[in-house]
């Protein structure tokens, strides 16, 4: 499993002592020094099958002086994925990828259901 965080978050900080708490392995990525690229992005979204928006960190202060919220609708898919590949910051996390599931953001009772 690998386990796609920002470790001065608090979501992320829950996620990970679940995890830890459920005694499961995961190699940790910290996505602000190990941006995930376009390619994995890509991959992830895809085997998520959620909406492309949901990858971004809507709540985040790079994703509001952007002014994201007006421009993402007017972006291709290529766009936004070239987008989120240039700083992790702009990513939603956690995201928990295991085999074929990808998790985004951590919901306990999704996170039980799914591993």
């Amino acid at each position: 499993m690998l386990f796609v965080c920002y470790p001065k978050c608090s979501t992320c900080m829950k996620a990970k002592k679940w995890l830890e708490e459920k005694g499961m392995e995961y190699e940790l990525r910290d996505i602000k020094t190990e941006n995930p690229t376009a390619d994995e992005l890509r991959e992830w979204w895809t085997k998520s099958s959620l909406p492309l928006k949901k990858f971004f960190n809507t709540s985040g202060n790079l994703y509001k002086e952007m002014k994201l919220k007006d421009k993402l609708p007017k972006m291709s898919e290529e766009e936004q994925l070239s987008l989120l590949s240039t700083d992790g910051m702009l990513v939603k996390r956690p995201i928990l990828v295991s085999g074929d599931k990808v998790l985004v953001g951590f919901r306990e009772k999704e996170w039980e259901e799914n591993l």
